[in-house]
């Protein structure tokens, strides 16, 4: 394992940011870290890259402990924070210089510029980190992280400030990153959790609520979401009356969403209420559970 967290609690003063919370990463697997503002997550990441010591609780990065032996855990974790904090007056070739050196990093032009080709930093190479877009800065901030080699790399909210262009250049190299490297990232974009990630821990309130591949999530949780569309105007009691139906919303015209329990597969009956009310169906559609769907019904439940 590459992560392993064990009963991690975390108090500030009288609120419990963390409680008892236990997960583990493999080796060469990406990991999303998901949940509310205030759920925890950032406070996670800050103990496990060692900037901050939990309450309570045992971290180990690579087999280091991060009590006893924190210097060494450092060595083996590049770190993304969220407010990415980058000396504004440094040029980008120079404050990657400086970093490596932090590392003592052998051949330093050359792995400064190894990362300056991997992020896509070519053409703002020569120029103030304070005259950077803030996509640009968020790849200086890749670029830093990683500029040591590291085993694992923890990332908070990654790919805020990138255009939909570098959001599929970053997907593709934190993908790449994974076949070699432990990847756990943060992040509130669920196209981008099912994008890059092997699997997915959902915290909410301090505590782990899921731990799954995003398809199993899928699976788990899933309710029926029924688009249909009808040729005329139909009751919505009706169709509130089917068997496993849970919510009825008019759309524009005669389209309905329906929102129904997996228990039973609910089409046949929705065309059967329309037939018995000579009511011609024009369109039935029945939608994928998203991501978004179950991490909002685990964050609300819990």
């Amino acid at each position: 394992m590459s992560i392993i967290v064990e009963n991690i609690t975390k108090l500030y003063k009288a609120q419990k940011a963390l409680n008892s919370v236990s997960f583990t990463v493999n080796e060469n697997e990406i990991v999303g870290f998901l949940g509310p503002n205030g759920a925890g997550k950032s406070t996670m990441m800050k103990i496990i890259t060692c900037y901050i010591p939990p309450t309570d609780g045992k971290v180990k990065v690579c087999g280091f402990d991060i009590h006893d032996q924190s210097l060494e855990v450092r060595k083996h974790i590049g770190y993304l924070p969220e407010h990415n904090p980058l000396y504004l007056d440094m040029y980008v070739k120079e404050f990657l210089a400086f970093v490596g050196g932090l590392y003592k990093v052998q051949n330093i032009e050359k792995r400064v510029k190894e990362m300056i080709d991997l992020t896509g930093l070519q053409i703002e190479q020569n120029k103030k980190i304070g005259a950077l877009s803030k996509g640009y800065r968020q790849r200086v901030g890749l670029a830093q992280a990683m500029i040591h080699d590291p085993k694992v790399l923890i990332m908070d909210e990654p790919t805020t400030g990138l255009d939909p262009n570098q959001l599929e250049e970053i997907r593709g190299l934190i993908k790449k990153l994974g076949k070699e490297k432990t990847v756990m990232l943060s992040t509130h974009i669920m196209q981008e959790v099912e994008a890059v990630c092997d699997r997915v821990i959902i915290i909410n309130h301090g505590e782990i609520v899921a731990n799954d591949s995003t398809q199993n999530l899928k699976q788990q949780k899933a309710n029926q979401i029924i688009q249909v569309e009808f040729d005329g105007a139909i009751d919505i009691k009706l169709l509130e009356k089917i068997t496993g139906v849970q919510q009825v919303k008019k759309l524009e015209g005669n389209s309905y969403r329906i929102i129904a329990s997996e228990e039973k597969d609910i089409r046949k009956d929705v065309f059967n209420v329309a037939v018995q009310n000579n009511i011609g169906v024009l369109t039935l559609n029945k939608e994928e559970q998203k991501m978004e769907d179950v991490f909002k019904e685990l964050t609300k439940r819990s």
